[in-house]
């Protein structure tokens, strides 16, 4: 069974990351989406509106799944015995900072392969980092993320502090 993990913040889920990972699906049976949590980053959304979001949004595909993991990502891999990672490519900066955690991971795991998918050119400029900051300063973020998503964030979803 070919088991990938796209793993992330997720923070929020955005259009791009829902398309990096339809466009994956036909290449594994099953693919994990594992939203990391780092001790070092204060998250903008909750854990649990985050795994609702994507649970939602991946509600009808059945080869899907939402986990949450601390450490390294590649212990997780081999924790959920995937063998494929998919990092989602917008930019060449992203290429390039992509491609070192990859050697990385290799030089960990070496029977774990990264799994490059290049974003369609409208969704390059798409990040969570630009839509949270969109999102903290009452903008309109419908155009960035998917409906569900949008459907679940309230005041009482976003983490205070």
């Amino acid at each position: 069974m070919k088991i990938a993990l796209f793993p992330g913040s997720f923070d929020p889920v955005t259009k791009a990351h829902v398309d990096i990972l339809k466009r994956s699906l036909p290449l594994f049976d099953k693919v994990i989406i594992g939203i990391g949590l780092n001790s070092t980053k204060a998250p903008y959304l909750g854990i649990d509106i985050r795994k609702a979001m994507l649970r939602a949004v991946f509600a009808n595909e059945p080869k899907v799944e939402v986990q949450t993991y601390e450490g390294l990502t590649v212990e997780f891999c081999k924790k959920i015995n995937a063998t494929y990672m998919i990092r989602g490519i917008r930019t060449v900066s992203d290429f390039e900072y992509e491609k070192a955690i990859a050697q990385m991971n290799h030089a960990l795991v070496p029977e774990i392969e990264s799994i490059f998918i290049v974003s369609k050119p409208g969704y390059s400029s798409i990040s969570s980092t630009i839509v949270r900051d969109i999102m903290r300063n009452n903008g309109d973020v419908r155009q960035f993320i998917p409906q569900e998503a949008f459907d679940l964030i309230n005041p009482n979803s976003i983490k205070k502090g």
